[in-house]
């Protein structure tokens, strides 16, 4: 497995916290799953995909004397935290980075934090042992320093965690057996992830019907971006007085869609962000006419 691409275990989408004596609940940090490879004074950093990324994070080499084991594969978010919150933003710039002046620039305004949340393997593997075994190996191999950590976690507790996490603005968390294997490779059913819906104030661009649905969008550097297509959260008075506002700003129908003036705005809600900033899982949750369009920014 050593300097090899893993595929690490995945998550699925939980839908009502619980709190289960049997699970353990880690924070969910929001960057970019990588898995670190280390032996001796050599680590190495690959993303989810299978990517090498070493060269684009300096920080790695400041962790080799953290971690007290010469074999160690540990499986991480890459993260910038900003007030104790990781921003995935920020984490993406670094990404996206190639230029090793402006890295080193950016090790400055955008440190890099891995945190670990599990370990594959040491000497020897581990896959095979229960996931409260391998936590406890995770926390007495990693010396904790401000660019790696072991993600703190609570038994039980989830309920409690899940309102923390809301209350600092945090991704979420994530449920999991602690009897639970590591399966390379696999999206786990146990594994669960429970995520804070966030809001966001749009504007209009346009709408289709058969059925109902609005193109909102963002602006961005001058420009209005779409951002969503909303299908879910209208009711059907809603739906109507929409259309007959919208009758009278149409400028144009192409491809099914009756774009209109971009005069109106819209609240709506939100599971995530992509890397190009569309959004994911979004309902309407009503209309916004105080809020002026050049209010509605990226």
């Amino acid at each position: 497995m050593l300097f090899t691409s893993i595929k690490p275990m995945l998550l699925s989408m939980g839908s009502e916290i619980h709190n289960d004596l049997n699970n353990l609940y880690d924070i969910k940090w929001d960057g970019w799953r990588i898995l670190l490879h280390k032996q001796g004074n050599r680590i190495e950093a690959y993303t989810r995909h299978g990517n090498r990324v070493t060269d684009q994070f300096p920080e790695l080499e400041q962790i080799v004397p953290h971690i007290k084991t010469e074999i160690a594969i540990l499986d991480c978010e890459g993260v910038v935290i900003r007030d104790g919150v990781s921003v995935f933003e920020d984490f993406q710039y670094r990404g996206r980075l190639r230029s090793n002046h402006k890295i080193e620039s950016a090790m400055v305004s955008h440190p890099v934090t891995f945190v670990a949340f599990d370990v594959l393997a040491t000497e020897k593997p581990l896959l095979k042992l229960p996931l409260y075994e391998r936590k406890q190996i995770l926390s007495d191999i990693i010396i904790p320093s401000n660019q790696i950590v072991p993600t703190p976690y609570i038994i039980e507790d989830g309920e409690s965690l899940f309102q923390i996490t809301k209350e600092k603005g945090m991704e979420g968390i994530v449920a999991k057996p602690l009897s639970s294997i590591y399966q390379v490779g696999v999206r786990s059913a146990e594994w669960l992830k429970y995520k804070h819906f966030k809001r966001m104030k749009t504007i209009i661009l346009g709408y289709k019907e058969n059925p109902f649905s609005m193109i909102v969008g963002m602006k961005q550097n001058g420009n209005i971006t779409p951002v969503a297509q909303v299908e879910f959260g209208f009711s059907i008075e809603e739906k109507q007085a929409f259309r007959n506002i919208a009758k009278e700003i149409i400028t144009n129908k192409a491809d099914n869609v009756y774009w209109i003036d971009p005069v109106l705005c819209c609240e709506v809600q939100y599971l995530e962000k992509t890397e190009n900033q569309k959004l994911r899982i979004v309902s309407f949750k009503g209309f916004a006419f105080d809020v002026k369009p050049e209010e509605c920014a990226i």
